[in-house]
């Protein structure tokens, strides 16, 4: 009966893999919807550029959309370190990342400690691209609208010098 207990719960790890194939469908979902808005805005220059369609604020929109973007990458990327994350933390070792010579390290996680900080940091790369993305339409008709913007510029400045810190250690 003990054997039986033991085997089914170590064999219970294997529920992990929802999430792991949770994770690479989002992922994917993301990556193919990012890539397709960008084909979209690049259509939307060339009709504005070689055809002459008049677009209001273009260049604000091209901003935000290129920021979404890379907010959105930056996501599918945390989705995709988090599935192969816990691929190699409960289920195996990945082989084929083991056995290639230019693996990236970043890929490869070791513990739980491991896979949380590599999270943590390109959590962090969304918030300040998410905290750029909401600069953009900030007015400055009031004076305390600079001083919140440079007091969220500095404390986006102290986070990444502070992930930066961690990391060397």
């Amino acid at each position: 009966m003990k054997n039986f207990f033991e085997n089914v719960l170590w064999n219970s790890r294997y529920i992990v893999l929802l999430a792991v194939w949770s994770s690479i469908v989002g992922m994917l979902l993301l990556f193919i919807l990012s890539a397709m808005d960008m084909v979209h805005l690049a259509w939307e220059f060339i009709e504005m550029v070689f055809l002459g369609v008049e677009k209001v604020h273009f260049h604000v929109t091209v901003v935000s959309h290129v920021i979404t973007a890379v907010d959105d990458f930056l996501l599918a990327t945390v989705l995709l370190i988090f599935a192969l994350g816990l691929y190699e933390l409960f289920i195996a070792k990945i082989r084929v990342a083991h056995e290639e010579e230019n693996a990236n390290n970043i890929l490869m996680i070791s513990s739980l400690d491991d896979l949380k900080d590599r999270l943590g940091k390109v959590i962090l790369m969304i918030l300040v691209v998410a905290f750029f993305k909401n600069v953009l339409h900030v007015t400055f008709d009031d004076p305390l609208n600079i001083l919140y913007m440079g007091a969220g510029i500095l404390m986006v400045s102290l986070a990444s010098y502070f992930s930066h810190k961690a990391g060397s250690h």
